[in-house]
């Protein structure tokens, strides 16, 4: 191979995948797209910390340093055209063209757009990137009144950072509870209650007609029932779409995503894609999926490197997530859809438990809200297979560990 690995996207899987490319022992040419003129930098913190401090800076992926050691090209500020297959080509705007042997799509997803009559006020902004958290940061310095469209992670994030500075935020979720396609209806029962104990205004069941604006700032949401809500900021949290639009131009097959086998190869075998923008059958679910997390990313990204240099193995990861919503850190580890029972440990007044989700009997997810042993060991359990019996989960966190613990040493006994 002589004209090396190019990445598209230098979020969180882009920069892992040239880590790991490296750590695979990869010696040719790496080059690494972003279309933002910031060193890359952790996501997850912008809907938090960031946004409540105005002094706080990006935290860095990997330092400057790095790009240099490794000898991975850098190329930030640039936004990618159009890829040629047949070529093997990447067409940059501007004109300058890039060849190589592998290509790896980390495009992401970007915010969904909000189709109402006065989106395009000032003052409703969504969260994607660096200089969206900034405008958040800034805008929110001046105002009282906030309106959240969208009761999922991010949306709730912002709720609660913003309301802990002393705004005043409604929270419009059309459907009939918060995150309601993430997580179980105790857990969104008990997120709703703790937000409006610390002052933010839940309407569920709840659409938006229209924005208002004076002067070209938004002033109010309308709901469809006709209530104007005041807002002098509306964030937009209505889910995200893949950014799907170079592979599907370059004829590469898209289903919800750009689809990817278990090594990460789209229909085109030297182009792989990872991370938000990927659709594949996960081994564990059995199911169609596209996941949107950190992890998702980033274990892709090290998946792909080895693809690259020449293994086989698949994809085994176990999905894992997390959020922190005001005084509640939620864990999730595994893929909870297809449950069919669950069972609550904990104390939910002390806003420390974890919900169980079983299929079939057998162990499918866990989410948990303040209880991260849970967590940890839920990853350990689902990750070697392991399905404890709900009798032996109500039982306490000592007896799971040690029935964990035991079954382990019978694995190994017999291997």
């Amino acid at each position: 191979m002589k004209n090396g690995v190019v990445i598209i996207g230098a979020g969180h899987g882009g920069v892992q995948a040239a880590a790991s490319l490296r750590d695979e022992g990869y010696d040719g040419s790496v080059t690494l797209i972003g279309d933002e003129n910031e060193l890359p930098y952790h996501k997850p913190p912008l809907s938090k910390t960031f946004i409540k401090d105005a002094q706080a800076q990006p935290q860095v992926l990997r330092a400057e340093i790095f790009y240099a050691n490794g000898k991975i090209d850098l190329r930030l500020g640039k936004s990618v055209e159009r890829i040629d297959l047949a070529a093997k080509r990447l067409d940059l705007a501007g004109g300058e063209k890039i060849v190589f042997d592998h290509a790896i799509l980390a495009t992401g997803s970007r915010p969904r757009i909000l189709k109402l009559n006065g989106s395009d006020l000032g003052g409703v902004l969504s969260l994607r990137s660096i200089a969206d958290a900034r405008a958040i940061r800034e805008r929110s310095a001046g105002v009282e009144d906030v309106v959240v469209l969208g009761g999922g992670f991010i949306g709730l994030e912002i709720a609660a950072t913003l309301a802990l500075g002393g705004r005043r935020v409604t929270v419009v979720e059309a459907q009939d509870r918060l995150l309601g396609r993430a997580v179980a209806p105790a857990i969104s029962a008990h997120v709703r209650q703790r937000l409006e104990a610390s002052g933010i205004r839940i309407l569920t069941n709840t659409t938006i007609d229209r924005l208002e604006g004076d002067n070209g700032h938004v002033s109010a949401a309308v709901t469809s029932a006709g209530e104007r809500l005041p807002a002098r900021m509306v964030i937009v949290g209505v889910g995200v779409v893949p950014n799907v639009e170079l592979a599907d131009a370059a004829g590469i097959a898209i289903a919800n995503g750009i689809r990817v086998d278990g090594q990460l190869r789209s229909s085109q075998p030297e182009i792989l894609a990872i991370g938000d923008a990927a659709s594949y059958r996960h081994w564990f679910s059995r199911s169609d999926v596209r996941l949107e997390s950190v992890q998702n990313a980033t274990d892709h990204a090290r998946l792909a490197a080895r693809t690259i240099t020449g293994h086989s193995d698949h994809y085994q990861s176990v999905p894992w997530f997390w959020s922190d919503i005001g005084d509640m850190k939620l864990q999730m580890v595994g893929l909870a859809s297809a449950s069919d029972r669950n069972l609550v440990v904990g104390d939910l007044a002390d806003n420390k438990f974890s919900v169980y989700h079983y299929t079939g009997g057998q162990l499918i997810a866990i989410e948990s809200v303040n209880r991260p042993a849970d967590h940890m060991l839920g990853r350990k359990m689902l990750g070697a297979g392991f399905s404890p019996d709900a009798e032996t989960v109500a039982a306490g966190a000592d007896v799971l560990k040690a029935a964990f613990m035991e079954a382990q040493k019978e694995a190994q006994a017999t291997t």
